[in-house]
């Protein structure tokens, strides 16, 4: 892949695009994840909070995996949740997903998430070495 081409990326390992959008695209060495919903590939969510929130990275690890990426490779996340009384809970599970040094993060609350989920992760990520994947 050239540093200038644009790529979708998709598996069947994380839930499905349900708009007109992609799982993630690349662009060269960088990997923009659409928001992961605590959803599994099926569609079916998980029932508490901390659930959805290891679901929701579960779907970004697997997305990161189809492109060739890590979880080490996450340089920015942003965290949706559908009530701020919700942080810490959704914070203890994130940090069993990351180690230092840790990516930049928002975490914001939400009116409403799609399908009335509790909690949306979307990431950045970087590359160091792309490999020709093509």
């Amino acid at each position: 892949m050239t540093q200038q081409e644009r790529k979708s990326i998709a598996t069947q390992q994380a839930p499905g695009a349900i708009g007109p959008y992609s799982q993630a695209v690349q662009y060269g060495n960088l990997l923009f994840t659409s928001g992961q919903l605590g959803m599994d590939a099926s569609g079916q969510f998980a029932p508490t909070v901390e659930e959805q929130a290891n679901r929701s990275l579960l779907n970004v690890k697997a997305i990161l995996e189809a492109a060739g990426f890590g979880m080490g490779d996450i340089v920015k996340t942003t965290v949706f949740l559908k009530d701020m009384n919700d942080f810490q809970a959704v914070n203890e599970v994130y940090a069993s997903f990351f180690s230092e040094p840790y990516p930049a993060r928002s975490a914001v609350e939400v009116a409403r998430l799609p399908k009335d989920g509790l909690v949306e992760i979307e990431v950045v990520a970087r590359k160091s070495q792309l490999a020709d994947r093509d």
